[in-house]
């Protein structure tokens, strides 16, 4: 029994054995089957793909460096005005309101003179008591310098009569004791008479001066008060624009508190400020000094400049004249330079377009120096690495370069590039070395142009 079961599971595993071989031997040939009927893959042919760029031949040219800045438009003169003498405000001019243009001269307000006038009436009438004064020593002085040789005439005849009698009375004893007593003291009193008008005469110039610098006094007293009536009514110094206005008729004023200020627009200025390095480097300096004595820039060589109204539509501009350095900030390092331009340049023959008006912010140009043997470049064909596209062979090369400047939308390059190179003036982004390139001048240049 026991054998006949070993036999029969000794066949079940046969046939296992068995089916498993032939499933094996199934799938091995079906597998062999299909892979003959595969094909082989068909070799593909490997083409490099060009780049088409835009390029440019290159040349070297000199080229007038323009320094570019921004300021704000002011007026050259702008006057605050205040009150002289105090007062109360009488009168203003019916157009004293700011934006208001007012010609020279024009009364701007006027104090109540009425104190002055008297006071100024009062200085007259002392001059004149002053002078009346003075030709009065004066004419005294010529009479009793007269009466001076009068009595002086008197005193020589009292002294001669005074000698005869006292002769007659000691030789002759004609006369009387009394009568010589009495022809001595008449001498006597003819000679001080004489000495106190001699005294008198020598006085009289002294007292003229004295009276001359009390004139001098009262006539300096009545130029005050006449000056001070003049200052009661305050006129405009020049042609202006009316700025600022603190006032009100029946306003008490003090002198020296501002009450209104005046712009002169006959003139205006913009300083702009510019880099140290550039006005250093590009700015047209005057050779010697301004004036030999101080240490301080050179003046600037005249050149004219453009100007732009931030806000304003492009293509209208205003010229105007570089004048002078005005400072230089250590902190910024920066120079700024004033730019001058007068009322007739700044306003427009375009009817549709504003005059150039304190207050603009505007974009200045100034012509500086000229850049020697640069190339000109787009500015986006310059990265950012100094570097530029060029191509060898109509593949691509990565060339440095050195950048002398960069001015608008344009680069100034002055080492790194040769005549005749083809730069590429595309925007590449992380283009493969040496990759190949297509072609296209720009501004339809041929190749070899």
């Amino acid at each position: 029994m026991e054998s006949e079961s070993l036999s029969k599971s000794n066949g079940k595993v046969i046939r296992r054995i068995v089916i498993c071989a032939v499933v094996l031997s199934v799938g091995i040939i079906g597998m062999l089957g299909l892979a003959s009927l595969k094909k082989p893959p068909t070799q593909a042919s490997h083409e490099e793909r060009a780049l088409r760029v835009e390029v440019l031949h290159v040349d070297v040219e000199d080229v007038p460096v323009m320094i570019s800045g921004y300021g704000e438009v002011k007026a050259l003169d702008v006057v605050s005005i205040a009150p002289e003498v105090p007062g109360k405000i009488v009168e203003i001019h019916p157009r004293l309101e700011v934006g208001e243009i007012l010609h020279k001269d024009e009364l701007l307000f006027k104090i109540d003179p009425r104190d002055y006038a008297a006071a100024r009436d009062s200085a007259r009438a002392t001059v004149r008591q002053w002078e009346n004064g003075i030709a009065r020593l004066k004419k005294l002085y010529t009479i009793d310098r007269d009466r001076l040789k009068t009595i002086e005439r008197n005193q020589e005849l009292a002294y001669a009569e005074y000698g005869r009698v006292q002769e007659l009375f000691d030789k002759d004893s004609v006369g009387t004791r009394s009568g010589v007593d009495g022809a001595e003291r008449a001498a006597n009193n003819a000679a001080d008479l004489a000495r106190q008008l001699e005294e008198a005469v020598l006085l009289y110039p002294i007292q003229i001066r004295e009276a001359e610098s009390s004139l001098a006094v009262a006539q300096a007293a009545r130029a005050t008060a006449e000056t001070n009536l003049e200052r009661c009514e305050v006129k405009a110094p020049f042609n202006g624009r009316v700025k600022l206005v603190s006032l009100e008729k029946g306003q008490y004023v003090v002198p020296g508190q501002d009450v209104l200020t005046l712009a002169n627009d006959a003139t205006l200025e913009i300083e702009v400020p510019l880099d140290s390095r550039d006005a250093r480097q590009w700015l047209r300096f005057r050779k010697g000094g301004s004036n030999g004595q101080t240490g301080w820039f050179n003046d600037l060589e005249p050149a004219q400049c453009t100007i732009r109204w931030t806000e304003g539509r492009e293509g209208h501009v205003w010229h105007a004249q570089l004048h002078r350095v005005v400072k230089f900030d250590q902190q910024t390092r920066s120079l700024t330079v004033a730019i001058r331009i007068e009322a007739q340049q700044a306003l427009s023959e375009d009817p549709e377009a504003l005059p150039l008006v304190e207050g603009m912010f505007c974009a200045v140009e100034i012509p500086g120096r000229a850049m020697q043997g640069v190339i000109r470049l787009p500015r986006w064909a310059v990265s950012f690495e100094n570097t530029v596209y060029v191509s060898s062979d109509s593949h691509l090369k990565t060339v440095p370069v050195e950048v002398e400047r960069v001015q608008g939308e344009e680069a100034f390059v002055s080492r790194g590039l040769a005549p005749g190179d083809v730069v590429v003036v595309t925007r590449l982004i992380d283009p493969l070395e040496n990759s190949l390139l297509e072609l296209t001048f720009a501004e339809e240049e041929e190749p070899g142009a």
